[in-house]
C-alpha cells in the first residue's frame, strides 16, 4: 500500500514544486516506485520532467472532472522509477468547474484510490494556493510536507497553514499527518538563514526535517532543462540534499509501518 503524501504551502516560491521533482527523482533511485501528480496549474513539476505542457492532452484537470481514469492519465517520464499525472493550465478552470458539485473535496481522493497498490509513494506538487485544488490533494494524502525558505518571511503565513490542515484533519481526513517541515534555500553565510534554521527547530522539534535544502546553483538551472538535479547534476550538493531527504523519508515511513 502506497503512500501519499502532499507538498503544500500556500507561500510561492519556497520550493515546493522543487522538492516535488527532486525528491520523487530521488526516491526512485532507491528503487522506490513513485508517482508524482502536478496538481499547480503553472504545470511546472510537468515541464521540469522534461514533459512539453502544451502537449498535455489529459491529467490532473480530467481526473478531478472524473472524466477519465488515473490510470489513463499516467505518463511515465525518463526519471528512473518515476511516473507522472501531469497538469495543464486549464486546471485554472477547475475551482470554478468543482465549487456546485457534492463532495468537491473528495474528488481527487476518489480518482486515485485505485493507484495506492501500484506505487510505494504518490507525491502531490500542490499549487500556492489554500483554494480547492490544495483542499483536494490535502483531503486526498497521508500526510504533508511543507518547504519553508530560510528568509525573513519565512514564518508569515505558516499559521494559516497549519490552521488548514487542522480544520481537513477535523472535517475531511482525520488520517491527515505532518510528514515535516523542510527547510529549503539555506545559505551558511547568512545569518538570517541560520535565525530561520533555529526559530523553526525552536518552535516545531521533531517535525523539522534533519536535512536542510542549501542553496544551490545546479538546482535553481535543472529545470530549464526538463531533468531533476539527480539526472542534471548527481555529484551536486542539491542531488545530495534531496537524496539525504529521500532516505530520512524512507527511515520514518519504515518506522511508522
Amino acid at each position: 500500500m502506497g503512500k501519499i503524501i502532499a507538498i503544500a504551502n500556500q507561500k510561492g516560491g519556497v520550493g515546493k514544486t522543487t522538492t516535488s521533482v527532486n525528491l520523487a527523482a530521488s526516491l526512485g533511485v532507491l528503487e522506490k516506485k513513485v508517482l508524482l501528480i502536478d496538481a499547480d496549474p503553472q504545470a511546472n513539476a510537468t515541464s521540469g520532467l522534461g514533459i512539453d505542457v502544451e502537449s498535455v492532452e489529459l491529467g490532473t484537470y480530467q481526473l478531478l472532472e472524473h472524466t477519465k481514469t488515473a490510470k489513463e492519465a499516467i505518463i511515465p517520464t525518463t526519471s528512473p522509477n518515476v511516473d507522472l499525472i501531469p497538469a495543464h493550465i486549464d486546471l485554472v478552470a477547475i475551482e470554478i468547474e468543482l465549487v456546485d458539485k457534492d463532495q468537491r473535496e473528495y474528488m481527487l481522493k476518489k480518482a486515485i484510490l485505485e493507484l495506492k497498490d501500484d506505487y510505494d509513494y504518490i507525491l502531490i506538487d500542490c499549487a500556492p494556493s489554500l483554494g480547492l485544488l490544495t483542499l483536494n490533494a490535502l483531503t486526498a494524502s497521508d500526510s504533508v510536507i511543507i518547504p519553508i525558505q530560510c528568509e525573513y518571511f519565512a514564518l508569515e503565513g505558516l499559521g494559516k497553514l497549519l490552521n488548514t490542515i487542522k480544520s481537513v484533519q477535523r472535517i475531511h481526513n482525520p488520517q491527515l499527518d505532518i510528514e515535516g517541515m523542510l527547510l529549503t534555500m539555506y545559505d551558511s553565510r547568512l545569518r538570517l538563514s541560520n535565525q530561520v534554521v533555529e526559530e523553526v527547530s525552536k518552535h516545531f522539534g521533531d517535525m523539522v526535517f534533519e536535512t536542510i535544502i542549501q542553496r544551490n546553483v545546479r538546482l535553481s538551472e535543472a529545470p530549464s532543462y526538463g531533468e531533476s538535479i539527480i539526472k542534471y547534476d548527481a555529484s551536486s550538493k542539491g542531488a545530495v540534499n534531496y537524496l539525504n531527504l529521500a532516505n530520512e523519508v524512507v527511515k520514518k515511513n519504515k518506522q511508522t509501518v
